[in-house]
């Protein structure tokens, strides 16, 4: 079964603790800078609960006098010094230290998402928001270097410090300065915990809004020709103004929220602080504190109760990155749908011949798309597979690819069932020309060079010729280096699905899929890559998919498709002469190309 996935309907929830237990492999990667960070943080709160006693015993000794500065003062003037100096000190080297477990851990859960985002199958990626998906794991991956470095070294630390204040005390006061800061301590704790918890709910609320906020603005932008065609920029903005409108809205329930929570704690504080210098001064009062007593209670409750109201700051803080990063978290419990087998061997295709054995699939279980699907595609054989749009043509490319698993029968290259081989090996296998080809927004030569990263350039260069990109390129200011822009969408059609050939040319699989290879191609330019791609399935198991038939008339068998079965096969010439469904399909394409010809030639 598929663990909860985090689909932007997905049913909130409580943010999950254990998410800090998870963390601590990555902290044990570097144990030993964690130890010494954790040695240098000690030192720091060591020498920052000496300070008031330094304090003390420097106003005690002013207490009364008139006479001027001595040996004795002067020392502790400057150990007061020393320890202030040392508690900053130890503080920055714990950070230093401390610094490459935390962006260590960010690089690998970072990359481990990234992986794991690879491995799910197609059907993941085509229910999601790439735009909310790409903020919640940006929000994710800071959030983890919040939660490392914060919880270590502001909770622990300021629990450190409770509790050597909290001996200090003892040891110099009355129980009742202790009691006090306890109880402040617990009410202040006890506060910080109850209200945070209730305006999770909005900090939760105000996340969701931003990845919307994003998905609408990144969405429209790269539609961005789409808006323009129907000129609905207006439209778009009304829209993108209405989820920012709603994240301002879930916003102003976070700060107002936080107001109420900063708030209270300031009143716990103030009382507190108030409770203990009473105390203080009365004893001073009665003579049973002396006046450098008072000042080290006061510094004490200054030096505590900063680090707890931060700590309550830090608190609010990790329970939002818990909330940021929990989704990105659970994208790592997303069980893969299509998985090798614990048992799976390389693909040792030798030759590539593809048989298709009884194979039913349909996306959903009510929608069949392919049934009782046989064909065989023999050893350097090109064979072509037509039919009407919704057939089940391209179903056949993903399935083969394993992007998919058949819901019935086998899929079999040289005898081997596709999901007994390794993923790896099965598509490094095969080549495909896509229909709609998508590039990075890098180079011409990168996107080339992306059928096999570590060919030489003069590869790289011969397979630019092979796919007719020769001429184009050199036509180009930056040549090779020019920048295709997002998705391609620089170059045209033509000249994407060209790059798309060159790359598979380079990669030179032994099984080639043709889907819709030149759908995008003027006839000049079409001959020219059929001849290329005719060379380069020249001992190579070919599946064309196609749609214009008259690039399949040469493949050595045509299967056509309807309703997910194979209802004709044989050569173009039988097929026509047979007079069946692909005689249609040939007379309609024939029909539809006398006609677009004839209002050309009324045009000139």
């Amino acid at each position: 079964m598929r663990a909860q996935t985090t689909g932007d309907d997905e049913p909130q929830r409580r943010p999950d603790w254990r998410i800090l237990r998870s963390l601590l492999p990555y902290l044990m990667e570097y144990r030993g800078r964690v130890f010494l960070a954790l040695a240098c943080l000690t030192l720091a709160k060591l020498a920052n609960v000496t300070v008031p006693i330094a304090l003390k015993y420097i106003v005690d000794h002013f207490e009364g006098r008139a006479e001027a500065l001595i040996a004795v003062p002067l020392g502790l003037v400057a150990a007061y010094g020393l320890l202030r100096f040392s508690a900053v000190f130890f503080s920055e080297l714990r950070d230093a230290v401390f610094a490459r477990v935390a962006e260590r851990a960010m690089r690998r859960v970072s990359l481990a998402v990234f992986e794991h985002l690879h491995r799910l199958e197609l059907a993941f990626h085509l229910s999601r928001r790439m735009g909310g998906l790409a903020r919640d794991i940006e929000r994710g991956t800071t959030g983890i270097s919040f939660l490392l470095r914060f919880t270590l070294f502001n909770i622990l630390p300021t629990l450190l410090e409770i509790a050597m204040v909290a001996v200090i005390l003892v040891v110099a006061f009355s129980p009742g300065f202790v009691t006090t800061v306890l109880a402040a301590v617990g009410v202040y704790i006890f506060f910080s915990i109850v209200v945070t918890e209730w305006r999770t709910r909005f900090v939760r609320e105000s996340n969701e809004m931003d990845s919307q906020s994003n998905t609408r603005a990144m969405d429209s932008l790269l539609n961005y020709e789409t808006v323009k065609y129907f000129g609905n920029e207006r439209f778009e903005a009304e829209r993108y103004d209405h989820n920012l409108a709603a994240w301002e809205a879930a916003r102003m329930k976070n700060r107002l929220s936080l107001a109420a929570l900063n708030s209270g704690q300031a009143l716990i504080i103030a009382a507190a602080v108030t409770v203990m210098m009473m105390m203080a001064a009365s004893q001073v009062a009665d003579g049973r504190m002396s006046l450098g007593d008072l000042v080290m209670v006061n510094a004490y409750m200054i030096q505590l109760f900063i680090p707890l109201n931060f700590l309550g700051f830090v608190y609010r803080e990790i329970r939002q990155a818990l909330v940021s990063i929990e989704r990105m978290f659970r994208l790592l419990e997303t069980n893969e749908a299509v998985v090798d087998a614990p048992d799976a061997v390389p693909l040792q295709p030798d030759g590539g011949e593809l048989r298709f054995d009884s194979v039913a699939f349909g996306y959903q279980p009510e929608r069949t798309i392919l049934r009782d699907l046989n064909f065989t595609v023999h050893p350097g054989q090109t064979v072509a597979i037509v039919g009407p749009s919704g057939a089940g043509k391209s179903t056949i490319a993903r399935l083969l690819f394993r992007f998919y698993d058949v819901n019935e029968g086998r899929i079999l290259i040289n005898g081997q069932d596709i999901r007994d081989v390794t993923q790896e090996s099965l598509r490094r296998a095969i080549g495909v020309v896509p229909q709609d080809t998508v590039l990075f927004n890098e180079s011409i030569y990168y996107n080339i060079a992306y059928g096999r990263p570590d060919a030489p350039r003069e590869a790289v260069l011969d397979a630019a010729r092979r796919a007719n990109l020769q001429g184009f390129i050199d036509r180009l200011p930056d040549g090779y280096d020019t920048r295709v822009g997002e998705r391609g969408l620089k170059v045209s059609g033509g000249e994407k699905q060209r790059i798309a050939i060159a790359r598979m040319l380079l990669k030179d699989p032994p099984i080639l899929i043709l889907d819709e290879a030149t759908s995008a191609l003027d006839s000049h330019s079409e001959q020219a890559v059929l001849a290329a791609l005719a060379a380069a399935t020249v001992r190579r198991t070919t599946l064309a998919i196609a749609h214009r038939l008259s690039t399949i008339m040469n493949a050595d068998a045509i299967l056509v498709l309807d309703q997910g079965r194979v209802v004709e096969q044989g050569t173009h010439v039988q097929l026509l002469a047979a007079g069946g469904l692909y005689h249609a399909l040939w007379q309609q394409q024939q029909h539809s190309l006398d006609r677009d010809a004839s209002e050309q030639g009324r045009a000139d």
